[in-house]
């Protein structure tokens, strides 16, 4: 069975943990259809989408369809087994351009709101995560 994921930092193609992300890519842009805080987060520069329905933007993002395995190794990536992880939950995205555009269920990885204590934020809220971002960005692997 597949899954489809919204990815909006890292995970993107062309993005720094894309290697990842075995899933194939849904034609088109697709955005939140809530508005959610996203922001560079900590010396990593990390990007963390904030489960606060209203704040921030629509963000930008593709979406994919992976299998249980590449969804293992995201899970794994997004440190989802860990209380400081990401939570992985069901969120409404839309296509970016399309007019009329039906709001399509997809999994995401967000932050908790309370994890922002204590958190240095680097910049945001962001509508989009760049190339320039990510040009920032440091692996935890590194």
């Amino acid at each position: 069975m597949l899954t489809r994921i919204f990815v909006f930092g890292t995970l993107k193609e062309g993005f720094p943990n894309f290697a990842t992300n075995r899933g194939r890519r849904v034609e088109g842009e697709f955005q939140t259809c809530q508005r959610l805080p996203l922001y560079l987060v900590g010396e990593r520069f990390s990007p963390w989408l904030i489960d606060q329905p209203g704040e921030g933007f629509q963000v930008a993002g593709q979406v994919f369809e992976v299998d249980a395995a590449t969804l293992a190794l995201m899970d794994q990536l997004e440190r989802t087994h860990e209380p400081d992880g990401y939570v992985r939950q069901t969120i409404n995205v839309q296509d970016r351009f399309a007019a009329n555009a039906l709001a399509l269920q997809v999994q995401a990885y967000l932050k908790p709101a309370a994890q922002l204590a204590g958190a240095t934020l680097r910049e945001g809220p962001l509508a989009e995560y760049s190339l320039a971002h990510a040009a920032l960005y440091r692996s935890r692997m590194a």
